[in-house]
């Protein structure tokens, strides 16, 4: 097998331990995906939840001090948050001393306030489809969350009073032209990024549709991340939007895709189900509105509501639990049916041994560099 695989790190927190436990943790991993032969070592951003990944360029420079080789980026910053010149030189900071080697991953999470306030009516059911061996089921609804109140607060509470996030397209345009040195004011001002103008950081956008960001990435010829593990039931339009709008670019003549994928694995299936069990629960409890919790101990956690359960379907049915061979198998078939030329995985569980466990054994299965020693 010889696509390559990367980490995705949402930096977990479990019950029984805290922020600062769970960033050691992070960096543990980074230095053992590194060893293991992983490509990139990404990290979320998510605010005012149970995990540790709400600050991810401080992440990112806490990892790059830590590794010596493996790529660190961000899945993604919600740009909209911020300013274009302060992701800029936060990022060309850690690429002074870190250089050639940050992933600049942008998302659109901060222009979803308006779909909470007004989240419509869920569309027509479809049915759930097998393809190529990869499972692709109806595709979750906001307006199935009864309680949008927490998250459209957080998401107020992120912005200066009164702000707007910058048209997506618009604040993309401006990143890149910062990077290159070409900014330019409305008045006809050149402003330079310092540090930042010149650094060796790669753009990536990041959609779990085929709409804006997957077209955007594919008009400007940068490489894209279709969120499989977040949206599973929308894959095929996402990949579909993006290689329908490819352009060439210098950097990128062909497109670039990367595709990810929620994993637990372990050496026995019954071993790596149980390390699962708490999945749904934790992504019920982002879906349920309240935002993620601490990460339950499958040994204590009470089974799923009835309520739960409609909520997460389509998530956990889509989750790649098993054996080393059996989640290397349905990675495979992912990886065919969506021509990635790249995957990302997120791996889970309450014990941070199990968590190395996972990406060990997936590392050996995959025969990734680094991991026959393991």
């Amino acid at each position: 097998m010889t696509t390559p695989l990367s980490v995705l790190d949402l930096s977990p927190i479990s019950t029984g331990s805290d922020a600062r436990g769970a960033i050691r943790n992070t960096i543990d991993l980074a230095r053992h995906a590194e060893a293991w032969g992983y490509r990139r070592y990404w990290v979320a951003e998510h605010h005012f939840v149970a995990v540790a990944s709400s600050a991810p360029t401080e992440l990112i420079a806490l990892i790059a001090a830590a590794t010596e080789t493996i790529r660190v980026g961000s899945a993604a910053v919600q740009a909209g948050y911020r300013t274009s010149a302060s992701v800029v030189e936060a990022f060309g900071t850690v690429d002074a001393l870190y250089p050639g080697r940050l992933d600049l991953g942008l998302g659109r999470s901060a222009h979803r306030l308006p779909q909470l306030r007004a989240p419509g009516t869920p569309p027509p059911p479809r049915p759930t489809v097998v393809r190529d061996g990869v499972v692709v089921p109806p595709p979750f609804s906001p307006a199935q969350i009864r309680d949008t109140s927490r998250l459209a607060a957080s998401l107020e509470a992120l912005r200066l009073p009164g702000a707007e996030p910058l048209d997506y397209a618009e604040q993309v345009a401006e990143i890149r032209a910062l990077l290159a040195g070409t900014y330019t004011t409305a008045d006809g001002i050149h402003l330079r990024a310092v540090p930042g103008e010149g650094a060796g950081v790669q753009v990536w956008l990041f959609g779990s549709s085929g709409g804006e960001s997957a077209q955007l990435a594919g008009r400007l010829g940068l490489p894209f991340v279709a969120n499989y593990h977040v949206s599973p039931g929308t894959i095929l339009e996402t990949v579909a939007g993006y290689r329908t709008a490819f352009r060439p670019s210098e950097q990128f003549p062909e497109p670039y895709l990367v595709v990810s994928a929620d994993v637990v694995v372990a050496e026995g299936e019954a071993r790596a189900r149980h390390l699962a069990s708490t999945y749904g629960h934790w992504v019920a409890s982002v879906r349920s509105g309240a935002g993620a919790t601490e990460y339950l101990d499958p040994d204590t956690a009470p089974p799923l509501t009835d309520y739960q359960r409609q909520l997460v379907d389509d998530r956990v049915n889509t989750q790649f639990v098993g054996t080393p061979a059996a989640v290397a198998a349905r990675l495979s078939a992912l990886q065919q049916l969506t021509r990635a030329d790249e995957l990302v995985i997120t791996s889970v569980t309450h014990r941070h041994e199990d968590r190395l466990a996972s990406h060990r054994l997936l590392a050996r299965e995959w025969g990734l560099a680094g991991a026959g020693a393991a």
